[in-house]
């Protein structure tokens, strides 16, 4: 498997890290995903299914806030995830992030789980 970092963004509120892992991409959002910031975000998802790996694995862990913009970012990747046969799939939400999930009802559309390990498939499952 491949652990390296493959890319990172960073603007004053917002450093967004890139890994692969096997065929997925773990993407880690830290500080503040907003309308000025929205794009730090949505051009590595789009790169990661522009190189094939419609797993994307957001670890939310350092995900200070999240606006409606930042919403939109991950809604729209979902959708050509799982156009490309995939998803998005979110790790360890902090409760004012949830919070936003949970008011919006986004929560219902994506896969949440506590740690990245289970969020990435086990050996022998598809990715």
């Amino acid at each position: 498997m491949d652990h390296g970092t493959v890319g990172s963004a960073q603007s004053g509120r917002l450093l967004v890290e890139v890994r692969e892992e096997g065929a997925s991409a773990v993407v880690t959002p830290a500080g503040e995903l907003d309308h000025h910031t929205a794009d730090l975000l949505r051009e590595p998802l789009e790169g990661c299914l522009a190189k094939g790996l419609s797993r994307l694995v957001i670890d939310c862990s350092r995900l200070e806030f999240c606006d409606s913009t930042g919403l939109n970012v991950l809604l729209g990747a979902r959708l050509k995830a799982e156009a490309a046969g995939g998803g998005v799939h979110l790790v360890a939400m902090q409760p004012v992030v949830a919070r936003v999930f949970e008011i919006t009802g986004a929560e219902a559309v994506f896969t949440v789980h506590d740690t990245v390990a289970e969020a990435l498939p086990g050996p022998g499952t598809d990715g």
